[in-house]
């Protein structure tokens, strides 16, 4: 098995699909995830992004990590010590728009940095909550992927 990743819509976005992000905008999911499994030197895996609206992320947020109101992403790490990578990855589209308008980016460019902190989240990863996540290595390995991804 090779590392296989496949992108797909929530319910909400398949119903809604002028504003979903286009075929282009998948593929570019795609080989984010492929790169950033790369760099962990993961030659197998499985990992599912599935992109949400922000009423289907909320109701994820709140019944997996007990936080109220959207957010950008959640991974579920779905493997033990020695076994394949598996995991999901939901990315809330619409919070990644809002981020994309803060930072001045595109949205494609978001959701791609999105995909990869995923992935590394799945591939036990961690950064602190506060500023300084800005700085960690998990950042910063983050962004160097994006840049590869995005040139």
């Amino acid at each position: 098995m090779a590392n296989r990743v496949r992108v797909q819509l929530g319910a909400a976005l398949r119903s809604r699909r002028a504003d979903a992000p286009d075929a282009d905008a998948r593929k570019l999911l795609v080989r984010a995830a492929r790169a950033a499994l790369r760099l962990e030197k993961i030659r197998e895996s499985e990992i599912s992004v599935t992109l949400l609206d922000d009423a289907e992320i909320a109701d994820m947020n709140q019944r997996f990590l007990s936080h109220d109101g959207p957010t950008d992403v959640i991974s579920f790490e779905l493997y033990g010590d020695g076994e394949t990578p598996v995991g999901d990855i939901y990315i809330g589209v619409e919070q990644a728009q809002r981020q994309a308008a803060q930072l001045g980016v595109a949205l494609t460019e978001e959701l791609a940095r999105l995909t990869v902190h995923g992935v590394l989240h799945v591939l036990g990863h961690e950064h602190p909550d506060d500023e300084a996540r800005l700085t960690s290595p998990m950042w910063r390995a983050q962004e160097q992927v994006l840049r590869d991804v995005l040139s």
